[in-house]
């Protein structure tokens, strides 16, 4: 398998990995520069050389997969047999230089309803890298002619037709998907909150509207579905930036998008946090192997 297709099936299994290449070569060495390995949690596609040399980077590759704040990193690696390394000695003479780029876990977000703030919202978020849920039970929202303005999109675009239950796409959707509520029919908007709600692993969940549809859902919620205040408070609504204040279908969608891109950074603030939380690093700490010889230099 190629290492592009690697790197497309760890994306496809919304799995961590680490890209590893080999930078650059001075002397003798197993692999010319530009050999690749790509590591996941349990599988490697690819090889650069073999021996120690692997061995470390698949170790410190599958560290790196394990934390939130993941930067590129090079590591140097002098192969000689004065180095001695956690998995053996490797004396080809020379000196090889790696770099370790993260390939993260994508955010991943639903849209329900593409109607007109739907698709420029869609728009927007088809510039980032992430997996981008489009569900409307409309076809002719859904056409590939509508479609075809996200065509050079960056995120990976995922169509659903659902006429009758749309609310049965949630229990599909990742864990963490963030979800947006803007369908052109209230009593299919009120059956989205209900049921996303009830999904457990949602990421945020918002809800285009005015405060009177608003309190009209929250008795509801309450009411009818059973929801305590907690539960309902998880909703928010309105969506966007407040003071933002346009009713433009480009204008609402611009603020909504710039206000869930605030959203994903809040997100990975909180797990930079956690991960340096000092009892985390204690586990991690524990059955490490000894200092390796080879040196790392981040924000490569």
């Amino acid at each position: 398998m190629s290492w592009v297709a690697a790197v497309a099936r760890l994306r496809a299994r919304r799995e961590p990995g680490v890209l590893v290449t080999v930078a650059t070569v001075r002397g003798h060495a197993p692999r010319r520069a530009g050999a690749k390995l790509v590591v996941g949690r349990t599988e490697t596609w690819g090889s650069i050389g073999g021996g120690n040399i692997e061995a470390v980077a698949i170790d410190r590759a599958r560290e790196l997969c394990g934390t939130a704040d993941q930067e590129p990193e090079m590591m140097e690696f002098a192969l000689n047999d004065k180095v001695t390394g956690p998995h053996g000695v490797q004396c080809c003479g020379g000196a090889v230089t790696l770099l370790l780029e993260p390939l993260p876990v994508v955010r991943a977000v639903a849209v329900f309803g593409v109607g007109h703030v739907g698709l420029e919202l869609a728009r927007i978020l088809a510039r980032q890298n992430l997996d981008l849920y489009l569900i409307d039970t409309r076809p002719d929202m859904l056409t590939d002619e509508r479609l075809g303005v996200l065509a050079d999109a960056m995120a990976q675009i995922h169509v659903r037709h659902t006429p009758l239950l749309p609310e049965e796409v949630l229990a599909e959707l990742p864990a963490g998907t963030h979800v947006l509520i803007m369908t052109h029919d209230h009593a299919e908007d009120a059956a989205l909150c209900d049921a996303a709600l009830r999904t457990a692993g949602l990421g945020s969940i918002g809800l285009i509207g005015s405060s009177a549809k608003w309190a009209r859902f929250r008795q509801r919620l309450a009411n009818e579905g059973g929801h305590d205040a907690a539960g309902i408070d998880r909703i928010k609504t309105p969506i966007g930036i407040t003071g933002i204040t346009g009713k433009e279908p480009a204008t609402i969608a611009v603020s909504v998008a710039a206000d869930l891109l605030r959203a994903f950074e809040q997100e990975r603030e909180r797990e930079r946090e956690q991960d340096r939380d000092p009892r985390r690093e204690q586990d991690r700490g524990q059955d490490r192997e000894p200092a390796v010889p080879y040196a790392i230099a981040g924000g490569a």
